[in-house]
């Protein structure tokens, strides 16, 4: 059986600087923080590049990922492996998530970064949460049966048509299990088709991901023409604690975790710089899905664990939007100075582990998720949620960021617990000695 077009080292001979898609998209990034403070109505205008490229990428990443997750699956064999891997997958994915609430609740009190507000919650506009109220009580009295079967798409096509990810992961994974025991001359057949299907898709990404700093400079311009820098003043507090957070976690938490998987947590964080960069610019991670599956395969991870970790983390691993779902909580609480009870914490704790689950899907998902949280937890006044409307494009940046390299962390680690890791090439990789695929 051939090898997935993912997997295929690529030598991209060096071009001039110029020419990099990093230097662009650092460029780009620049020049929108520059036209945001010049020309502010101006840069609200330059959204739509930001859209599109967005738009573009959606089109594309729900076939890719069905694509990667069959042809894995199919390629595996052996059936047992599989479930093994997902079993390992969704352990490493709670536990993570349990750190990550914790290290919010726990910087937040250590800190204390809404004391001294003494907000009145009589002054706030409830009108403010009207657009995500319906979406958070859906949320709140969904129930774990209601969550499963949402997991099952109405149709397969429909789960592709709306890039419901978490739905196209169930029905790619139930056919490609139904093709590895198909097997014989129908499964080689159908099993080439993907692949070739495949190797279409990533270069219509790759002609997709050179319009990036276009996206970036957009998303960037609207920021800071939309919000400006001062919109920060009030909250600051929070959203500098919120990166120092994620920072935090990402170094240290997770540093220690790849250190135990034998790889160096900065030198990974540089492999992904390209990626990174992109998600920081435009607050999502789905904008670099298929690059990151095809670079953590060319690092040395197996492209049936990658097609398997990487989507399933995107609905059950967001370490960064955890820390900041109980960080938030605490913020509003000590904002309008309600006191928490340790039991009130520990409610907290439990209901995150819920919520924190059902972001998937959800439009304006960080917010209505906070709201389904502030619902279930009567001590503290949901109204507060208020307070961290204007900053959450701010503080998505850093979720984005962080929920990414969680994800990527969680499949390298299952690689490793699996024996799916060629360290050796991992480690040549992560010291430039293999030439990386990067984004084009």
């Amino acid at each position: 059986m051939s090898t997935l077009s993912l997997s295929t080292p690529v030598t991209v001979p060096r071009a001039p600087l110029y020419k990099s898609l990093f230097v662009q998209v650092v460029v780009a990034l620049l020049l929108g923080i520059v036209i945001g403070m010049a020309s502010p109505a101006f840069a609200v205008s330059l959204k739509v590049f930001s859209d599109a490229f967005l738009k573009l990428i959606s089109m594309i990443v729900a076939p890719i990922v069905f694509c990667v997750v069959v042809h894995g699956i199919a390629g595996a064999g052996d059936l047992k492996k599989v479930g093994r891997v997902g079993v390992k997958a969704l352990i490493y994915f709670e536990v993570m998530t349990t750190v990550a609430l914790a290290v919010g609740l726990f910087l937040a009190y250590l800190f204390g970064p809404g004391h001294g507000m003494n907000v009145d919650t009589a002054t706030l506009d409830p009108k403010a949460l009207s657009a995500y109220a319906e979406n958070a009580h859906k949320l709140q009295g969904a129930g774990i049966g209601s969550f499963l079967l949402n997991i099952i798409p109405t149709t397969s096509f429909d789960a592709l048509a709306r890039n419901d990810v978490l739905q196209v992961l169930f029905f790619a994974i139930l056919f490609g299990i139904s093709l590895a025991l198909v097997g014989g001359e129908t499964g080689a057949r159908v099993t080439g088709l993907i692949e070739s299907l495949s190797t279409v898709l990533f270069k219509a990404m790759s002609l997709i991901v050179r319009l990036a700093p276009f996206g970036v400079l957009g998303a960037v311009a609207y920021t800071v023409g939309r919000y400006g820098v001062g919109s920060l003043q009030q909250l600051v507090s929070l959203v500098a604690l919120f990166y120092v957070a994620v920072a935090f976690f990402v170094l240290v938490v997770l540093g220690v975790v790849m250190r135990l998987a034998g790889l160096n947590i900065i030198k990974f964080i540089g492999y992904l710089r390209e990626e990174l960069t992109i998600v920081l610019a435009t607050a999502s991670s789905d904008a670099v899905l298929p690059q990151i599956m095809r670079k953590l395969v060319h690092l040395g991870v197996k492209d049936s664990v990658v097609g398997l970790v990487v989507p399933t983390g995107y609905s059950f691993n967001l370490d960064a939007f955890s820390i900041y779902l109980t960080l938030a909580v605490v913020f509003i609480a000590q904002a309008t100075n309600t006191p928490l009870s340790f039991g009130d914490l520990l409610l907290v704790l439990g209901v995150s582990l819920v919520t924190s689950k059902g972001a998937h899907g959800v439009p304006g998902s960080a917010i209505v998720i906070l709201a389904a949280t502030l619902n279930a937890v009567p001590s503290i006044p949901a109204i507060g949620l208020v307070l961290v409307l204007s900053v959450d494009w701010f503080v998505g940046m850093a979720r984005a960021v962080g929920n990414l390299i969680g994800n990527c962390v969680a499949t390298v680690v299952v690689a490793a617990w699996e024996g799916d890791l060629d360290r050796d090439q991992a480690r040549r990789v992560l010291d430039g000695e293999a030439p990386a695929p990067g984004l084009v």
